[in-house]
């Protein structure tokens, strides 16, 4: 979810080689690094490899984008009559919608859908048919900096008011980031869910409906802007400009004191030789009862007609051992059972078990929606605008709520 690397991919309609018996297929993937070393490129130039070796008569190309761009390249590549076979991105039901996606039954062998976690598998369905093929989860928690709490005689905070007196005092001790707000456009509708939740809101109601400017949302924002952003808790960057992943750059620095992170989290600090506690989300009275869950999508597009290389593919992307070795790479949750079930008792794996217990209680974005990608896009562009200084939370939390009615409206 970092820098755009691999270059930008011609993708042709036919998908031949020049060679009649050899297929190419397309795949546009995001990328999961945080720099060159671990860039998406590499793991996916590896396992093409590997696939390859096996499969002499199939070329599979890969491009990958930072997470900032890659929904935006495939959508015009959609758009201009050239879109890949597979796209690996952050929503999928705008296109099963438009009839441009191969169903999971149509792709998939029945023990790899099988063996999608259920949870993730009916975040994938569009009225009960599954387009979005889940492939990588995580869920959230709250990082905190022990070395910086510890200096400034701090427990962890429980409650928002604990959150922000805590903020206070790494802010007088001089701390550059006492809680980093990461609203920018990289991964907003995340932080944005996660203290939705908080709050007692989120996206939508409890029967599915879009509530984004519900007054318990409302109130959340205007809590941000008042109490952490207007009082300069949050660091030097404005929220709606920090991306996250500058904001787990600056606390993997040790320049930020809390902020809502995933299990990634955990080896970038390590590495830098970060002392870090986790804890549950700070809510507006107390532990949040409410953790976002995250998945992100492959998808399999009709277009280039490739329907039985594309599923042989997948069912090697989806091998047990390949779930894992993604996983363990990126410091993401599984998204197969069996891959779960071999995390959870892997002594190797032992800091990821509270993600993957948290997992099957937590809440996803409402993917199913055809109107998601739109409501997704608006929060990028609008959120941070909430908690600038003289924002109106009610005023952009209507906006996108508008967005959201509206492209319902519409499919």
């Amino acid at each position: 979810m970092v820098s755009a690397l691999g270059m930008t991919a011609v993708l042709g309609g036919c998908g031949l080689t020049g060679d009649s018996d050899g297929v190419t297929l397309k795949l546009v993937a995001a990328d999961y690094g945080d720099g060159k070393e671990n860039s998406s490129q590499k793991y996916w130039d590896a396992l093409v490899e590997s696939y390859e070796a096996k499969n002499p008569d199939v070329h599979v190309d890969v491009t990958v984008y930072s997470w900032n761009d890659v929904d935006r390249k495939v959508r015009e590549m959609v758009e201009a009559g050239r879109a890949p076979d597979m796209a690996q991105i952050g929503a999928y039901s705008d296109y099963a919608d438009e009839g441009l996606l191969y169903r999971a039954d149509d792709v998939l062998s029945i023990p790899v859908q099988a063996d999608f976690v259920s949870q993730l598998a009916g975040a994938g369905q569009v009225n009960n048919v599954q387009y979005g093929l889940p492939f990588a989860a995580s869920t959230r928690v709250l990082f905190y900096n022990k070395t910086l709490f510890d200096k400034a005689g701090l427990q962890p905070p429980k409650s928002w008011d604990d959150l922000a007196k805590a903020a206070e005092a790494l802010e007088e001790e001089g701390v550059k980031y006492p809680y980093a707000l990461p609203l920018g456009p990289e991964e907003a509708p995340a932080e944005t869910m996660q203290w939705m939740l908080s709050g007692g809101g989120g996206y939508t109601d409890d029967v599915g409906t879009y509530s984004v400017d519900s007054p318990q949302n409302v109130t959340t924002f205007t809590w941000l802007r008042d109490e952490l952003v207007g009082k300069g808790l949050t660091g030097p960057v404005a929220p709606g400009r920090l991306n996250r992943a500058a904001a787990f750059e600056a606390f993997a620095n040790g320049d930020v004191g809390m902020l809502n992170g995933h299990p990634s989290l955990m080896k970038a600090a390590s590495e830098k030789g970060v002392k870090y506690g986790m804890v549950t989300t700070p809510g507006i009275d107390g532990e949040s009862r409410n953790t976002l869950g995250v998945s992100d999508w492959m998808t399999a597009f009709k277009k280039n007609g490739h329907q039985e290389e594309v599923g042989d593919f997948l069912d090697f992307v989806y091998s047990e051992e390949n779930v894992l070795d993604f996983s363990r790479e990126y410091g993401l949750l599984p998204v197969t059972t069996s891959a779960s079930r071999t995390m959870s008792t892997a002594a190797e794996d032992r800091k990821l078990k509270p993600f993957l217990d948290e997992l099957l209680l937590s809440q996803l974005y409402p993917v199913g929606k055809t109107s998601w990608a739109s409501v997704s896009a608006d929060v990028k562009k609008r959120i941070g605008e909430a908690v600038a200084p003289g924002g109106s939370p009610k005023e952009v939390l209507g906006q996108i709520q508008t967005t959201a009615v509206r492209a319902g409206s519409e499919g």
